[in-house]
């Protein structure tokens, strides 16, 4: 049978979700969990991949095994053998043919700004010491939307077929003591949303013209755009996925 597993993490001591040499990663702590319960390997797909730092507060990925009889037992003891900056929300029966990352429709992140000295955020946030024009972020930010070619927010070298991404919204949000950016896009590019984070604070900077963000994007070359703000302020939020593809609709 095949399961969604619904979990999110605080990335500081991660280097990212999916397993490397030599570098401990969520995807790691994850499997070695399930495994020693389900007393098999267990090997999970993610809905995609974080870098380095970055944090998620609603994570998927699938995994095969037989029929789990009691889920609610199996989830109550993954968080009990899990570290405190990885939980489980859920373990889910999907379709056999569901896939975590195929068949997502949208993702969504956040990015955290603050820009007075919060010791409360300096693990969780980017600290800017200087004040942000808002308006002029927000109107750069609507020049994201719709289908578009991302190639100049994307990290080199990457194994994509296409740098096209269709932005669905983007907007800057003042929420008590921090500056939020709010996207959501079908996919996303390696560091497309630090790389557009950066180019929008040089808007807020009064560096960068708001239209300037038209010629970043036509020049597709990631030079020409603002540099990466740190992994630590960044956060995957939601991943949707059709209904469909659950056998009980959540």
């Amino acid at each position: 049978m095949r399961y969604f597993i619904q979990f999110s993490y605080f990335g500081k001591l991660y280097h990212g979700w999916q397993n490397q040499p030599n570098a401990i990663t969520v995807q790691e702590v994850l499997e070695a969990v399930l495994s020693k319960l389900l007393r098999n390997k267990v090997e999970i797909v993610g809905a995609g991949r974080t870098d380095s730092g970055v944090h998620a507060k609603q994570m998927f990925g699938h995994f095969d095994f037989e029929h789990i009889t009691e889920l609610d037992n199996l989830l109550y003891r993954v968080n009990a053998f899990l570290p405190d900056d990885i939980a489980v929300m859920g373990i889910i029966p999907v379709q056999q043919n569901a896939h975590a990352r195929f068949d997502a429709l949208e993702r969504s992140y956040e990015y955290w700004i603050c820009t007075e000295k919060n010791p409360f955020l300096k693990d969780a946030a980017h600290y800017v010491r200087a004040n942000l024009n808002l308006d002029l972020m927000n109107k750069a930010s609507m020049l994201l939307l719709g289908k578009q070619d991302f190639e100049c927010f994307s990290k080199s070298k990457t194994d994509v077929r296409t740098y096209i991404c269709d932005v669905k919204s983007a907007e800057w949000r003042l929420e008590k003591d921090k500056l939020v950016f709010k996207i959501t896009a079908d996919r996303f590019l390696r560091n497309m949303v630090r790389a557009i984070v950066g180019t929008l604070v040089n808007v807020g900077l009064n560096k960068y013209e708001v239209n300037h963000v038209k010629t970043i994007l036509k020049s597709k070359d990631r030079s020409q755009a603002g540099v990466s703000v740190p992994a630590k302020g960044l956060y995957l939020t939601s991943v949707i996925y059709p209904n469909a593809i659950f056998k009980n609709e959540r």
